[in-house]
């Protein structure tokens, strides 16, 4: 019979504890704004007061049924408020970030610029 090259490890050996190295936990992103479509509207509610709904989509490039589920989402988390109107028969919809909105993709920027910090010292 040929003896296997296989090394036995023994009950005590595989009851030891084994010693690793303490990763940092990641940032916890907000995994609402994280998503692309969705970052790119809170981006671009962060620097103008308004935005409608065809000025976003043209912006961002985006069909209307994508951009209508992805803003529906901000706006239940409150990230978004959104106000129709009507100019003359023809209805207006506009987007703006809120409050809770504004803090949340600063945050958001803070843990991205904290990760790039710590990818680019090691």
């Amino acid at each position: 019979m040929a003896k296997s090259n296989t090394a036995r490890i023994t009950r005590a050996e595989a009851n030891r504890p084994v010693k690793t190295k303490v990763q940092p936990a990641p940032a916890n992103l907000d995994r609402l704004i994280h998503e692309r479509v969705r970052l790119a509207i809170v981006s671009a509610l962060a620097v103008r007061d308004s935005l409608t709904f065809n000025e976003l989509k043209a912006l961002l490039k985006t069909s209307d049924g994508n951009l209508s589920v992805h803003a529906r989402k901000l706006e239940d988390a409150d990230y978004i408020t959104c106000d129709k109107s009507f100019a003359g028969r023809v209805p207006k919809t506009e987007y703006r970030l809120t409050t809770l909105g504004r803090r949340a993709l600063e945050r958001y920027l803070d843990h991205m610029e904290a990760l790039i910090r710590a990818t680019r010292t090691r």
